[in-house]
Order: C-alpha cells, then sequence, then structure tokens
C-alpha cells in the first residue's frame, strides 16, 4: 500500500512543473489593438496635405508648385522608407522604432507652426513627417502580424490595414473644420498631439516578439527569439536585389503601383475638385471621402477575412476588376448634388480601398518567407510611385483637357490590367526556408 501511495505521489504534477494556464484572450491580439491605435495617431497627417495648400499659398504667398513639392519628398519618402523601416524594426525591435517615428512625426507638425520660408516647408513637412510616417507604414503592420500571428493572419492584416487607410480619411472632417474656423496651425498642432498621445501605449503596451513575454504566436508553436539582425539598411537592398530578380516580385509591386494610382494618387487628390467642377461644395465632396473611410473598415476587415479562405491571385484579380469597372461609371455619376448613384459607388468604392492589401501581404508571405516583411516595404514603395505619378498627371490632364473624365477612363483600364497581372502570379516553389529568394 505504501509502494502504490508512492506511485501515486511520484505521477502526480507538482505546482512548479505544471504548464501555465493559456491566457483567455491571447496576448497577440492587445498587441494588434495597440498596433491598430498606434497607425490611427501616425495617419493623422496625411489627411492634412490637400487641406493646407490654399491657405499656405494664402498666407506665405508660395506657389502650388512648391508647396506640391514638399508633399512630393513627403510621398516618396513614405514609400521608401518602409522597407528600411522594416529591417531597423528586425535590427532594433518594434517598439523603439515605432516611439522613434511617432516622435518624429510630432516633431515635424509642430515645427511647421513657426515656418516662415519654403525651404523650412519642405524640411519638416516633407523630410521629417515623411520619414515618420514612411516608418509607420504598412510594413509595421505586416511586421507585427508575421511575428504574433501564426493563424488568422489575413484577418488582422485586414484590420491593421484599415487603420492606416480609415484613419487618414476619417480625420478630415476634424481638420477641415479646424482650418476652417481657426487657421491652419491648430490643424497641425492637432496631427502633432495625435502622435504623441499614443507614444506612452507603444513604450508600455507593445513588445517586440511572443518570447518576450513567454508566449508562443497565436495558433503557432513557442520559438525563442531571433538574435537582433545587423546591417539594416544593407538587409534592406540585398533583400530587393534578390527579390527583384524573381517574377512574382514585379507582378506584385506592378498591381500595387496601380492601387495606389487608383486610391490616394487618384481619388483621394482629385476626386473633391472634380466634384468641384460638376458644381458639388467641396465640404461635400470631403464628407463623401470621409464616407469611404468609413466603409473601407469594413471592406479591409473582410478582404482579410477572404485571405485565409480563398486565393490570394484571385481575390486581388477580383477586386482590381470590379474597381475598374466603378471607375468607367464615375464620369456619369458627378452631379451638383449627393443623389444615390453616387452613394453607391462612395460605399462600393470604400468597401474596395485597400482590400489588395491583405492578399498582397500573403502572397509575399507565401513567396518570400521570413523577408516578407522588407519585400513588402518595397512592394508599398511601388504604390506610393503609383500615387505621386496619378497625382501629378491627373492635374496636368484637367489643365489639357478641362476634365478629368479621361483620367477616369484611363484609371479604369488600368485596374483591367492589374487584374490579369495578379492571375499571372504564379504558385511558389518553396524550395528552402525563405521561398522564391532561395531561386
Amino acid at each position: 500500500m505504501l509502494g502504490g501511495m508512492a506511485q501515486t505521489t511520484e505521477h502526480r504534477p507538482s505546482a512548479s512543473t505544471r504548464p501555465p494556464r493559456a491566457p483567455r484572450v491571447h496576448r497577440a491580439w492587445f498587441v494588434a489593438a495597440v498596433t491598430f491605435v498606434t497607425i490611427i495617431g501616425a495617419a493623422a497627417f496625411a489627411s492634412l496635405p490637400g487641406l493646407l495648400i490654399e491657405p499656405l499659398h494664402a498666407e506665405f504667398d508660395w506657389s502650388r508648385g512648391t508647396i506640391g513639392f514638399a508633399v512630393s519628398v513627403n510621398l516618396a519618402l513614405y514609400g521608401l522608407t518602409a522597407p528600411f523601416a522594416a529591417a531597423l524594426m528586425d535590427r532594433f525591435g518594434i517598439r523603439k522604432v515605432v516611439a522613434v517615428a511617432l516622435s518624429v512625426i510630432a516633431l515635424g507638425s509642430l515645427l511647421t507652426v513657426w515656418m516662415t520660408a519654403a525651404w523650412q516647408l519642405v524640411l519638416y513637412w516633407g523630410l521629417l513627417v515623411g520619414l515618420g510616417s514612411g516608418s509607420m507604414a504598412l510594413a509595421f503592420a505586416a511586421t507585427v502580424t508575421n511575428r504574433w500571428f501564426t493563424a488568422r493572419r489575413g484577418l488582422v492584416t485586414g484590420i491593421l490595414t484599415a487603420a492606416g487607410a480609415s484613419g487618414q480619411l476619417v480625420f478630415l472632417p476634424l481638420l477641415s473644420w479646424l482650418v476652417e474656423h481657426h487657421g491652419w496651425r491648430p490643424a497641425a498642432v492637432t496631427t502633432a498631439l495625435a502622435a504623441l498621445a499614443v507614444v506612452p501605449f507603444v513604450w508600455l503596451l507593445l513588445r517586440d516578439h511572443p518570447a518576450d513575454v513567454g508566449l508562443a504566436p497565436y495558433g503557432g508553436e513557442y520559438a525563442e527569439k531571433p538574435a537582433p539582425v545587423t546591417g539594416a539598411a544593407r538587409r534592406a537592398v540585398t533583400v530587393l536585389s534578390k527579390a527583384a530578380r524573381t517574377g512574382p516580385f514585379w507582378l506584385l509591386a506592378g498591381t500595387f503601383a496601380i492601387c495606389g494610382a487608383s486610391t490616394n494618387g487618384l481619388v483621394k487628390t482629385h476626386f473633391v475638385p472634380a466634384a468641384h467642377d460638376h458644381g458639388m461644395p467641396v465640404t461635400a465632396a470631403a464628407g463623401l471621402l470621409a464616407v469611404i473611410g468609413v466603409f473601407d473598415v469594413v471592406g479591409t476587415i473582410a478582404s482579410g477575412w477572404f485571405t485565409d479562405r480563398f486565393s490570394p491571385r484571385r481575390l486581388l484579380a477580383v477586386y482590381y476588376a470590379l474597381r475598374g469597372i466603378s471607375l468607367l461609371f464615375l464620369p456619369m455619376l458627378l452631379a451638383p448634388s449627393v443623389h444615390p448613384p453616387m452613394i453607391f459607388f462612395i460605399v462600393f468604392y470604400g468597401l474596395d480601398w485597400v482590400a489588395t492589401v491583405p492578399p498582397t501581404i500573403a502572397l509575399c508571405r507565401e513567396h518570400y518567407g521570413e523577408d516578407s516583411a522588407i519585400v513588402f516595404g518595397w512592394v508599398l514603395a511601388s504604390h506610393q510611385v503609383g500615387a505621386a505619378a496619378v497625382a501629378f498627371a491627373g492635374g496636368v490632364a484637367r489643365d489639357v483637357f478641362g476634365s478629368y473624365d479621361v483620367v477616369w477612363y484611363a484609371s479604369g483600364a488600368l485596374c483591367a490590367a492589374a487584374a490579369l497581372m495578379a492571375l499571372v502570379i504564379r504558385h511558389p516553389r518553396h524550395d528552402g526556408p525563405h521561398g522564391e529568394l532561395e531561386k
């Protein structure tokens, strides 16, 4: 009997050897929530440039070309900084890079309040805010998703993408009201405060890796935190060099350039003046853009859910095809007042605004493995190049033809080409842990 008692005691696990009870809500969801709020706070400044062109021109008598140059620097750095920011996060950690980026955004926005010369606008608005916002670009969302989630990656990518795109558009009504009633300086201060407000949340709640808190990624197995990767800039360029030798990279970069051209470059930049050409008040047109931001949340999260269940290639083809068809109808919908067909277009376009991001990130992950966040950073750079090109070309077309109709039709054709390009992307052959980069 004593032997039986001894045997029972021997096989009873002690309190110290029992596995820890799994948390009811995985820590990864709290990290995703902090990331969501952080991206919204950083997105406030992206709503401001279009609102400040006229006030700055009126106060300082700067040409619109000079002001546009500062915006171009901002857009270019927003895209080109992203892959280097992803590499810096691998080297120094997500928390440090994000906190510094938010502080740089706030500094650049605050300094514009005291500027007196055009070069200061380029330095503060273009350089500082461009570098800071580029470090807070979608590569940040991709890095968090890759590290903290194994399951539900598509859904989380959709949620975090919606934060960036919708944050830019939802801030638009508030900032336009501030500019109209109190001037442009309170609006600039508001964007600085929005960026600073989330810094404490980042520093206190965000963690670089699940292993920092002794957890496995959501839906995955526990793995030790990898050692910091040195040579961040060199790694970003090396990853680009390897990815550029693969076909899927150019197809993804091409489709995403068209995505940027048909959203930020076209609708976000030229929808308000195009609607105003047809007699619609500027405030009403700006309000429609804000509605796009609201429905973008639904569309992007749904796209993430679809990406977990369906082929990302086919999803991209469907999204671009539908976007192209809607742009072909837009010239017939513009009118002095807001009517039901226009509301339908706004809701539909909002659902499709950045629905392309979750499947694009998924394809980067399939083809480029652990380097996918940096590869996506370069793909995002192509998005900004496409946006900048159409933002400029749209204005030139308006000057030459007297209307935006040709721009809408051309963009519809580009979206059709993007749909075909998405279908051409082949399935990856995983010959090694880095996928396409090993070929």
